[in-house]
């Protein structure tokens, strides 16, 4: 696969880190649909994309520690037993580890305080990180879950060689959800119920990056409109609306979209061309 390039005002940029710095996006797909019933995997890169938008360098974070942590994997599967290789390793899965952690904290905090006022139709929800690392933040300082981390990583090298995994670290964190109105976990709720929470959590995060960068992200919503009734279709619209944000919405339905006449810009792809409506 050709190797992916950045370029921020026609020049080459370092990372998609620099591009972070510059332009938050998030966007809510079909394929999210079951992301609370899908294993915890699903939640963590939704909920990776949700912090880098309110901390750019969350993204670096957690490609170095994915690199370090498969690195390992592999130097264990390998029967490899040099002592100096993972100290190295696990002292980059320690740092990066905890600094990626502290940076979902500290988003879903944020994300959790404004996901609870709900947005009109839409519910209310609640966020928190539940995993091991998650809890040592909780009660201790990051460079007491650094050294943590980088112990029991050391004293799990064997019993991760055996079990094929590594038992400990930030990649074993969950996002958990619930959804207030119901008083129930968001995995527990209907389909609707389900993409109900997840639009009001994507509509509380563009306000709260909106608030924090002083300006609101970009929005990318495909096929939205099919999966909510009247009522809330009206709320999405005005919501997206009265934040500002650049909002690119698709669906085959072209009346779904009636509420936003004279308020956005209507496109229609047909036989591989665009052309306005």
């Amino acid at each position: 696969l050709p190797r992916r390039v950045v370029r921020i005002d026609g020049r080459p940029a370092s990372s998609q880190t620099a591009l972070g710095r510059h332009v938050a996006a998030v966007w809510l797909t079909p394929q999210l649909d079951r992301l609370f019933l899908d294993g915890a995997s699903e939640r963590r890169r939704f909920l990776d994309r949700l912090v880098t938008a309110l901390h750019p360098e969350h993204a670096g974070d957690v490609a170095a520690y994915e690199n370090a942590l498969r690195q390992r994997a592999r130097l264990l599967g390998e029967g490899n037993r040099d002592p100096l290789w993972f100290t190295a390793l696990e002292d980059t899965m320690a740092r990066h580890g905890v600094a990626l952690a502290a940076a979902r904290a500290d988003s879903v905090q944020r994300l959790d305080a404004a996901a609870r006022l709900g947005v009109g139709p839409f519910p209310r929800a609640s966020l928190a990180m539940a995993g091991e690392v998650d809890g040592w933040l909780a009660t201790m300082a990051a460079i007491d879950a650094e050294d943590r981390l980088r112990g029991n990583l050391a004293a799990s090298r064997l019993r991760d060689a055996e079990a094929g995994t590594t038992s400990c670290g930030p990649h074993r964190s969950d996002l958990a959800v619930r959804h207030l109105d119901l008083d129930l976990p968001a995995a527990e709720g209907s389909t609707g119920q389900q993409k109900a929470v997840l639009v009001s959590i994507a509509l509380a995060h563009a306000r709260l990056v909106a608030l924090s960068r002083s300006r609101p992200p970009l929005l990318l919503l495909d096929e939205i409109a099919a999966h909510l009734d009247a009522e809330r279709r009206v709320a999405l619209f005005d919501e997206v609306v009265a934040l500002g944000v650049q909002s690119w919405m698709t669906g085959t339905d072209a009346e779904l979209f009636a509420p936003l006449a004279g308020r956005a810009q209507i496109l229609r792809v047909a036989d591989g061309s665009i052309a306005a409506v």
